[in-house]
């Protein structure tokens, strides 16, 4: 099942020399205070938020359309978390990368672990449901290092260095290979035998294969891969969510979906959008609100992100 891409001479070339470099700066990086990294990362987020004009609208609009009930300059100030967390959370991706166990213990925690053991004692294998979070790859180590196993599904990156790379970290820390999320064969084999695979529907979208369902009570069109997954798998599904929370890191587990999937793939997908807005909100401005996520919107409602 082991789907990692060889290293390769050309890897040494003039080409890579600037992959090399970056690598080597994110390494660096990870070694500074973690309270300074963040800053630092918040400070450069704050003032890519101010820069990148079109994005910023982006994210209004869906904070908009998401949380009517605040006040616009609340709104606003939530805009500017939004995008420091951007920031800081290129510096936990190097951290979650490239630091030692002992730098992150004390620094974070794992609750309701109970919920993803009992949903294996049977031996069934389980979809780990997250969201596109921007403390996602840190959390991700909080798993490894709370000894849980699991595949990363992935889409292969178009720079061939950093895709073997990130095979590479992901596999040391998690202990098992990434898995590529167009491979149905090798996902569903992963969870009849009885394994992990993180799993975030949220961004990925096949048209073909998704319905409108709510999100944030906005009509959002929402992949029912989910259901179709756990069904062929005979998986269960057990969402869990990363934050940063005054400055810790806290993975939360739920108990696993009960009566799921069902016969209705319009209600699973419908579901599976609860769950997020249930993990969105421990921590509202570490969610990806820079991505369009309402795009297609069902006919006859205008586009959200036309200007007006």
């Amino acid at each position: 099942m082991n789907s990692a891409p060889p290293f390769k001479k050309a890897f040494l070339g003039p080409r890579y020399w600037p992959t090399w470099l970056g690598l080597a700066l994110l390494w660096l990086l990870s070694w500074l205070p973690i309270p300074l990294a963040l800053n630092l990362g918040k400070g450069l987020g704050w003032l890519l938020g101010r820069a990148l004009r079109s994005r910023r609208h982006v994210t209004r609009v869906n904070l908009q359309l998401c949380f009517p009930e605040l006040d616009e300059a609340t709104r606003d100030d939530m805009v500017d978390e939004h995008f420091m967390a951007l920031g800081a959370g290129a510096f936990e991706a190097a951290i979650g990368w490239f630091a030692p166990d002992w730098r992150l213990r004390n620094r974070g925690e794992v609750v309701g672990l109970e919920h993803l053991q009992a949903a294996m004692a049977d031996g069934s294998g389980v979809l780990l449901l997250t969201g596109h979070f921007t403390t996602l790859e840190v959390g991700a180590r909080y798993l490894c290092l709370a000894g849980v196993k699991f595949h990363a599904m992935y889409r292969p990156i178009d720079n061939p260095l950093i895709d073997f790379f990130m095979h590479r970290w992901r596999q040391s820390r998690s202990g098992l290979p990434a898995l590529p999320k167009n491979d149905l064969k090798k996902l569903v084999r992963a969870l009849r035998e009885g394994h992990c695979v993180w799993y975030g529907p949220d961004q990925s979208l096949d048209v073909n294969n998704a319905v409108h369902v709510p999100f944030f009570n906005v009509p959002t069109l929402t992949l029912t891969a989910t259901s179709k997954l756990a069904a062929l798998g005979r998986a269960k599904v057990v969402p869990y969510f990363p934050a940063r929370i005054n400055g810790r890191y806290r993975v939360t587990f739920l108990p696993a979906l009960e009566n799921f999937p069902s016969a209705d793939e319009a209600a699973d997908a419908a579901l599976i959008n609860r769950m997020l807005e249930e993990g969105i909100r421990i921590a509202p401005a570490q969610y990806f609100w820079s991505h369009r996520r309402f795009k297609h919107p069902p006919a006859g409602m205008p586009n959200p992100y036309a200007v007006r």
